[in-house]
């Protein structure tokens, strides 16, 4: 069985908890894009430094992953 087979026939709560896990990477790539555009500011750069905001975005991701694996994890880990 491939890994999206098995990730679709898992439990809700092994789901849910991989869904924050994926929240927290994403906050994880956030957050160095945040401090790769916050190192070295020249006069230069200021405008090539780009327009999306990772600190919110960051935030919300964050936020949301843990609150999938504080509600998918109890249920993981009763499992096995």
């Amino acid at each position: 069985m491939d890994a999206l087979t098995q990730l679709a026939l898992a439990s809700d709560a092994v789901q849910v908890a991989v869904i924050g896990a994926l929240f927290w990477i994403m906050a994880a790539f956030c957050g160095l894009m945040e401090w790769r555009r916050g190192r070295n500011r020249s006069v230069d750069r200021l405008e090539k430094v780009g327009w999306v905001p990772w600190t919110p975005i960051f935030l919300m991701c964050a936020m949301i992953g843990g609150g999938c694996l504080a509600m998918g994890l109890p249920g993981v880990l009763g499992s096995s």
